[in-house]
């Protein structure tokens, strides 16, 4: 049995990926690209260790609709060996039921570059498994500001030079558009909310794919009116 470390899971996200889908996070990342927005996932921390089998339990248990799941991160591509025991087993499950009766894609983000993870036979061995891949580190730069962007939006990306490489038939079909340079899709939501009671107290996650000032606007916002927002991920 395979552990995955594991920042978080939530369903549903409404905000990578087309439709209604079910998101997880990995734990640990080496690339640490400047202006990244979850520095919470960077370290490779034991204590996060899941079983696989405990994340496909819970993707079974999920309620309809699902049309898809999405891995981010951290950097999936650092647990290859248990990223793969995880999309492997989402096609076994989709095999027992039909892949008619859940027709659902997987997209994986990665910060490494596409031609990078196809001279990899791991990394190979899970985009045979899955719909979409977006691949590339972010660069803030290429972030458009969020309150003066003109023109499309970068749907599901970070930055411009992120690359939306479909994988399969139903991958076409879902992300072919977004594999252009830019999606005039403005009206897709960039973010969502969630709020999560632990140990630690109550954590508020920020869901998406955020322009650049975004977030500094909403604690802006958010202090004016008494909330403050105290550590956050997006700050060294």
């Amino acid at each position: 049995m395979t552990d995955l470390l594991l920042a978080k899971a939530h369903y549903p996200v409404t905000t990578l990926g087309p439709g209604t889908r079910a998101g997880i996070w990995t734990q640990g990342c080496t690339l640490h690209c400047q202006g990244c927005l979850s520095r919470d996932t960077w370290d490779a921390d034991p204590a996060k260790a899941v079983p696989v089998d405990a994340v496909l339990g819970w993707l079974r248990s999920l309620p309809a609709p699902l049309d898809g799941i999405t891995i981010s991160g951290g950097e999936p591509f650092q647990q290859p060996e248990a990223v793969l025991e995880l999309v492997s087993g989402v096609r076994a499950w989709q095999a027992e039921l039909g892949h008619e009766s859940i027709p659902l894609d997987i997209l994986v983000y990665s910060g490494y570059v596409y031609t990078r993870l196809s001279r990899s036979l791991a990394a190979r061995e899970i985009l045979n498994r899955c719909d979409a891949v977006i691949t590339g580190p972010y660069v803030d730069r290429l972030n458009p500001e969020g309150r003066h962007s003109p023109g499309g939006s970068l749907l599901w990306r970070g930055s411009a030079n992120q690359r939306v490489v479909p994988l399969s038939g139903l991958g076409r079909r879902r992300y072919a558009a977004a594999a252009g340079e830019e999606s005039n899709r403005d009206d897709t939501p960039r973010m969502q909310v969630s709020v999560d009671e632990g140990p630690e107290g109550r954590r508020v996650y920020y869901i998406g794919i955020p322009r650049r000032g975004d977030l500094d606007h909403l604690t802006s916002t958010l202090e004016q009116a008494g909330v403050r927002a105290g550590d956050v991920s997006w700050r060294p």
